[in-house]
């Protein structure tokens, strides 16, 4: 299947309203897409509509080829979602809540028991599975919502602002656990979010909601590109010492357009990837790279462009 998550035109209008503007995104398998948008972007109604929770005014969204309006529960039965302010039962512990949540979605006990155990493991809470949810804190419950989401081993995990509240230290390990969730667990992941570091650090994709409008969708780069319409490829150098006359050794190569130096700082119009070429020619003079790197916009360059100009 080409796409995990299909949208078409969704619309979504609450009386005269447009919550979200005729939205056509893309999901491909095994990635991690950023929905990228302030609050009141539209992001929530979007998952909601993307998760059968709330019908379209327009449009489709298809997850995995179900219709998320007519085929609901088959998208529940792919799918785990984790929203911004998650719940839980503070009387039970972290163990008996999942186990709660596996029964209400008939998985047997004795294959629950056994999967409760792994996921609080992957997300850190094995020490503490037998205290009361009620005594964890904001990070630790995020966590336990990220246990929840695993133990209904989905092929597509919506995360919805799952950093929200918790101290840099849990940020940090709430992202290198959403990032083993793709790569380790193979779960393709929907990452909705307005912290914009968090998106650019681990999301494959990104897509750029606006008032209710997807405004851009691509890699970082490719977006970059579009909006500050850059058809250049640009390779930054760093070297240990300064050699203006380099310059002239590195044009030389087949691919190269044009070498700006500016002290031991290069750069380097490219026509086609150079990189191997340039570090065989600068090693060949004597000198070092420090640093080489391919020279992007972050997304906060392109989150400002968009806004200040909407």
């Amino acid at each position: 299947m080409e796409w995990v998550v299909e949208a078409q035109n969704l619309t979504k209008m609450y009386k005269d309203i447009k919550a979200v503007d005729a939205l056509s995104l893309h999901i491909k398998e095994g990635e991690i897409y950023g929905l990228l948008g302030p609050n009141g972007a539209g992001k929530t109604t979007t998952i909601l509509m993307m998760l059968g929770l709330t019908e379209p005014t327009d449009g489709y969204v298809k997850v995995y080829g179900y219709n998320s309006k007519t085929e609901p529960l088959k998208v529940k039965r792919v799918t785990s979602y984790l929203p911004e302010n998650v719940g839980f039962y503070e009387d039970l512990t972290a163990y008996e809540n999942l186990l709660y949540l596996t029964r209400l979605n008939s998985i047997p006990d004795r294959e629950a028991e056994k999967k409760i155990k792994e996921v609080l493991e992957v997300v850190g809470l094995s020490d503490v599975s037998e205290k009361e949810v009620g005594t964890y804190s904001k990070g630790m419950k995020q966590r336990l919502g990220m246990a929840s989401v695993l133990v209904k081993s989905p092929k597509l995990a919506i995360l919805d602002e799952p950093t929200t509240g918790i101290d840099p230290e849990g940020v940090e390990e709430l992202l290198t656990l959403i990032r083993k969730m793709s790569r380790e667990q193979k779960i393709t992941i929907l990452l909705s979010s307005h912290l914009l570091y968090q998106v650019q650090r681990i999301c494959d994709r990104v897509g750029i909601l606006y008032r209710g409008k997807l405004q851009a969708e691509g890699t970082i780069e490719e977006i970059g590109k579009q909006i500050f319409e850059e058809s250049e490829d640009i390779l930054e150098v760093v070297l240990n010492k300064e050699k203006p006359e380099i310059a002239e050794d590195l044009k030389k190569i087949e691919g190269i357009r044009e070498v700006r130096v500016d002290g031991p700082k290069l750069r380097i119009i490219e026509e086609k990837d150079v990189r191997e070429d340039v570090v065989k020619s600068i090693i060949n003079t004597g000198l070092l790279p420090l640093e080489i790197k391919k020279q992007g916009y972050s997304l906060e360059e392109i989150y400002l462009k968009y806004f200040q100009e909407g």
